[in-house]
């Protein structure tokens, strides 16, 4: 087993050990192999209703550990219960392949002195792989980690064996349903036994998260550990410039040796294609992760990113949740995201594990509506970072003149005033420099 390759974020954030929750001596050599001691809090409050099989709804924060929490009890509930060997015993249904992937790396580690079977069914495979997901839903697998349209696929063809099935978990099921994935989910379920155990998994809990709940969960113990906020330990600094401006900064902060492990994120596959040939023509060693890139040179492009022979990811948000990242240093938003919460999860990829993280993010003019939106969500002023001299006048961020451009809103916080001399421009930005150093 590689420790390294299947290690979970399990934040040494609290006081109970993993030896005092009961789990089967085959997993708690799993998880002594891997290196892993203390439990979060929402491995803390999860894993004993789990363990109790009620039926769960839980928010946690990105980089909480919440994978940990449903993996462990499922796996311990299986090796000390009855199953059918023959037939699909749990069922992880996730957003994206590399969530898919991901989980079914960390089962593999946690489950590596056990008997429990797993495959990861996602699309985008060959021949040989559906042969084998063919063969694991027709013939039985212990756990199956999927996503919706595939599994959904192979049900419609008439042979997968979901009579045995007593666990079903959605993990990141606001992205689901934010992907439109709700049909296919509800297709999946109307095809499981009735009799199981259900953990609903969501970073947000928005009003379609609780109406999922209330048509698929059986009195939920309810977990709440999400916050709306980054991590205090994460280091924020915002850049107002103008879009031309954008791509020379990047480079600018990026030539920063301090930081070695880095991500930038982009809102679109075309920002992320120009943004990386722009940085190789600079000389610095990066590559890309977004949805055109067939899926073998995904998780070769994640394998390096990892091991840390590739310093630099350019990403759409697809790497923003459930890829688990330790020591991720620099996250660089080149656009603000679509909205705060994707904004939390963007930058909740550094800060990991106890460590320090660092967050700058590029605002353009037509971004400083959705900046402003994000600042009232994280209840926090960023401060600005310093563009260089030499990169001509920045716009100047306004925010209470775009509330009064916007009058239906509610009044918002006045987060900066115009600094003297210069209108509608900012050549003396508040604390920070280019690289992020005051």
């Amino acid at each position: 087993m590689n420790g390294s390759r299947n290690r979970l974020s399990l934040q040494k954030l609290s006081g109970l050990r993993f030896s005092e929750f009961g789990f089967d001596d085959r997993l708690t050599d799993g998880i002594l192999a891997s290196g892993y001691e203390t439990a979060t809090p929402v491995q803390e409050q999860v894993i004993p209703l789990i363990l109790e099989g009620k039926d769960v709804i839980a928010s946690a924060q990105t980089g909480t550990g919440k994978t940990a929490a449903f993996l462990l009890p499922l796996i311990n509930r299986m090796l000390t219960s009855a199953h059918d060997p023959n037939a699909i015993n749990a069922m992880i249904i996730v957003p994206t392949r590399e969530l898919a992937v991901q989980i079914e790396q960390h089962l593999e580690g946690l489950s590596y002195f056990t008997s429990i079977s797993s495959i990861a069914i996602y699309g985008g495979g060959d021949g040989n792989a559906f042969i084998q997901e063919k063969k694991a839903v027709s013939m039985g697998a212990d756990i199956v980690v999927c996503t919706p349209g595939k599994m959904m696929a192979h049900i419609k063809m008439g042979y997968v064996k979901l009579s045995g099935l007593k666990y079903l978990v959605l993990d990141e099921a606001d992205r689901m349903l934010d992907m439109g994935f709700y049909d296919d989910i509800m297709f999946i379920i109307n095809h499981l036994p009735p009799k199981r155990q259900n953990l609903l998994f969501s970073a947000t809990m928005p009003v379609k998260i609780r109406e999922l709940a209330r048509r698929i969960l059986s009195n939920p113990a309810e977990v709440n550990i999400s916050i709306s906020k980054p991590p205090e330990k994460i280091k924020q600094l915002a850049y107002h410039v103008y879009e031309p401006q954008k791509m020379p900064l990047v480079v600018q902060l990026l030539s920063d040796a301090s930081f070695s492990r880095i991500v930038v994120f982009c809102s679109s596959k075309l920002s992320v294609k120009q943004l990386t040939r722009e940085l190789r023509r600079k000389k610095l060693k990066v590559d890309e992760i977004h949805g055109d890139l067939e899926q073998d040179k995904r998780e070769e492009v994640l394998i390096h990113f990892k091991s840390g022979r590739l310093p630099i990811l350019v990403a759409t948000d697809i790497l923003s949740r459930g890829i688990d990242i330790d020591n991720i240093d620099l996250v660089i938003n080149y656009d603000v995201p679509h909205d705060g919460e994707d904004y939390v999860h963007r930058i909740g990829r550094t800060a990991r594990a106890e460590a320090d993280g660092t967050a700058f993010t590029l605002i353009s003019p037509k971004d400083q509506r959705k900046w402003t939106q994000i600042e009232r969500l994280i209840e926090r002023t960023v401060a600005q970072g310093k563009v260089p001299d030499d990169f001509g006048e920045t716009p100047q961020y306004q925010p209470r003149q775009l509330h009064n451009n916007n009058r239906q809103e509610h009044k918002r916080k006045f987060y900066g005033k115009p600094k003297s001399g210069g209108q509608g421009h900012n050549r003396n930005n508040r604390s920070g420099s280019a690289s992020g150093k005051k």
